[in-house]
């Protein structure tokens, strides 16, 4: 997106007098919250913590910034998230409907809270008598699905921290989490169901595991049966199928309280080949971000059926899934499956059926089901739908606007929210009672959420620039560090060289127009958004030159109608001699193989060019701006003077 067209796209559209009336923030009460946490940030947060959070003991200390900037919140208090999911949920309404189960066949379960919280307390109890306890570490290798959710909450719920795998991940992608997070303990099932497919897990933890070699640190393997091809390999001593490993125990299971700083999980941000970089989220700060953004943003009410369709391996499948939702005693929908199975109308049967009020999907999934069938949404009833949110990338103005004239049938505000892994919440989304809305706009910051538009040298922007996004007070639900490395935490999110080290610095880089809206207009670092999904083009360039025929790799995004960005690489092979005719095919065949091997499918370059070189600077530099153009089938009118062979770039702008 550039500065041009967001000015020509400028149309606002505003929210609709009815949910206004009964929006949870109105602009009067947007408008007292900011002016709360301008007037005493430390008593606004304190404030909400006390009223949002049933606390164990107490907080006293509300933001410790002595060791800035390892920022701790509520440090002093203690709480249980499992408790504040379920138990507190099962006091009050216990046969209320947590969570409906739409298979990938079409078969419907339904689970209500009492239900839950006595399939999460049997499952601790059984974490528990394999010797799991407070600060261990579990991996999650699992579908999206019933008994994902219970892992995650079973872990929680004795003080363990989780660090859930995306389903479509390689096994040497799993064994480098598996090594990192030092896990004893994987959860996975023997496969799942995706398009009418079963499709393994298990092998790939058993390829993981051989991988790891004399390093393995797995002693148990927790094996739900889900497609139960009877192919399943088993390892005597180590794995255990699910129903075995509950068998017998309690229903009741008292939850840890823990202190509001300990680790609840790591997150890995993108298939890895080298050390996989883990987010850590703490307890207490993490719980307030997901229970406000469900209230503010998404308009949490309790008769809602709320849908997010992220899967559980990513952060929105963590805080908009796993815990978000049942912080605030929602009914949810969890859906297997995917969107084009048995047909592209997936989706529009799930709403209708289930008269789901809101919607929160990414726009990958929006383009792929505009370009599939445009009308088929108005083949259905979809009048129970009262919000729709995007999530993932920005949202491109066209498919805004059919997703809200032909699924919300102009009746629905979408919440068009930016956040990242490390932030852990929504920071950036228009409050749906409160501000009119602009199509490819997330618009301002969630009260109490300080972001700003910073210049090379740190100088905050005025409106109208186009500048680093950053915020400029520490928030209650970011990131505490990265796993096992908080020098990588300082120098990726407060560096010197952007911000002085002052502000937590997001990575992207954004507008700010007239109106003091905000436009997310992409990466400032390495990292591409393919499908919703953070790849580092570092780690997919690592894997490309780990091949045997290649000397040089350099990866860069381009833009994709449906993926928002896909991978696009250069690469140098062995030898000199450039690859041409059917050995160029056969070897980017082999490539895109090895990248989807090592890493996952996602990351597999949708386009390979080769070249005698690549366009590098005199002191080595590879200008990646200039392969971005090529990538793009931009013409390049950027200064090529520095570099050290210009003819390089002729090679490289057509496909051989």
């Amino acid at each position: 997106m550039t500065l041009k067209s967001i000015t020509a796209n400028q149309l606002s559209f505003v929210p609709n007098q009815d949910f206004v009336n009964q929006a949870n923030i109105n602009l009067q009460k947007f408008n007292e919250l900011n002016k709360k946490a301008q007037d005493n940030y430390e008593l606004y947060w304190a404030e909400l913590a006390r009223e949002k959070i049933d606390w164990h003991k107490p907080f006293n200390s509300v933001l410790n910034q002595k060791k800035a900037p390892f920022f701790t919140w509520f440090e002093d208090g203690q709480l249980s998230i499992s408790y504040n999911c379920l138990d507190r949920h099962v006091k009050n309404n216990p046969n209320k409907i947590a969570l409906i189960f739409e298979s990938d066949n079409g078969q419907t379960i339904k689970v209500t809270y009492k239900e839950l919280l006595s399939k999460v307390s049997q499952f601790a109890n059984a974490l528990k008598a394999i010797n799991v306890k407070k600060g261990d570490r579990v991996i999650l290798y699992l579908p999206h699905s019933i008994e994902a959710i219970v892992a995650m909450h079973a872990s929680a719920r004795i003080g363990a921290i989780h660090s859930t795998v995306f389903g479509g991940f390689s096994s040497k992608a799993l064994a480098d989490r598996i090594l990192d997070a030092n896990a004893n303990v994987l959860i996975t099932a023997d496969g799942q169901h995706r398009g009418g497919k079963a499709m393994s897990l298990k092998t790939e933890v058993d390829a993981a595991i051989e991988l790891l070699g004399d390093k393995n640190p797995i002693k148990h393997v927790i094996v739900d049966k889900r497609i139960n091809d009877g192919k399943c390999n088993f390892v005597a001593l180590r794995d255990i199928w699910w129903d075995d490993f509950i068998a017998n125990k309690p229903t009741e299971c008292t939850p840890e309280f823990m202190n509001s700083e300990d680790p609840l999980f790591i997150l890995y941000t993108s298939g890895s080949t080298g050390t996989p970089k883990g987010v850590q989220h703490s307890i207490g700060g993490y719980l307030l971000g997901g229970i406000l953004s469900m209230e503010w943003v998404f308009d949490y009410k309790d008769n809602d059926i709320y849908w997010c369709t992220a899967d559980v391996g990513w952060i929105t499948g963590h805080t908009y899934v796993c815990y978000g939702p049942l912080a605030v005693g929602a009914t949810q929908i969890i859906f297997e499956g995917v969107p084009s199975y048995p047909t592209y109308s997936r989706f529009w049967e799930i709403i209708e059926k289930n008269k789901v009020t809101t919607f929160y999907t990414a726009p990958t999934a929006i383009r792929a089901l505009i370009k599939a069938g445009a009308d088929l949404p108005k083949n259905h009833n979809l009048s129970s739908l009262r919000l729709l949110g995007s999530v993932g990338e920005p949202i491109n103005p066209e498919a805004w606007k059919w997703f809200y004239e032909v699924v919300g049938g102009s009746r629905c505000p979408i919440v068009d929210t930016w956040w990242q892994t490390e932030t852990g919440s929504n920071m950036l989304s228009p409050l749906p009672g409160v501000q009119p809305l602009k199509p490819g706009s997330c618009v301002a910051a969630l009260p109490g959420i300080m972001a700003a538009i910073i210049d090379e040298s740190g100088n905050i922007l005025d409106k109208n620039n186009t500048g680093y996004l950053v915020i400029t007070k520490p928030f209650p639900s970011q990131l505490r560090t990265i796993w096992n490395n908080p020098d990588r935490f300082i120098s990726s999110y407060f560096p010197e060289e952007i911000g002085h080290g002052k502000y937590y610095v997001a990575g992207d880089s954004a507008y700010l127009d007239n109106d003091g809206y905000f436009w997310i207009l992409g990466r400032i670092d390495d990292v591409l958004n393919v499908s919703g999904h953070r790849l580092s083009t570092m780690e997919i360039e690592s894997c490309l030159a780990s091949h045997p025929k290649v000397a040089e790799a350099a990866v860069v995004g381009r833009p994709h109608e449906i993926k928002g960005e896909s991978v696009f690489a250069f690469v140098v092979t062995k030898g000199g001699v450039r690859p041409t005719g059917e050995q160029a095919n056969s070897l980017e065949k082999e490539l895109r193989d090895w990248v989807g091997k090592q890493i996952g499918p996602i990351a597999k370059p949708d386009e390979i060019r080769f070249g005698d070189n690549l366009p590098k600077t005199r002191s080595g530099k590879i200008m990646r701006r200039l392969l971005r153009s090529i990538a793009k089938g931009e013409e390049i009118i950027q200064d090529v003077s520095t570099l050290e062979n210009p003819s390089i770039l002729e090679h490289l702008k057509n496909k051989i």
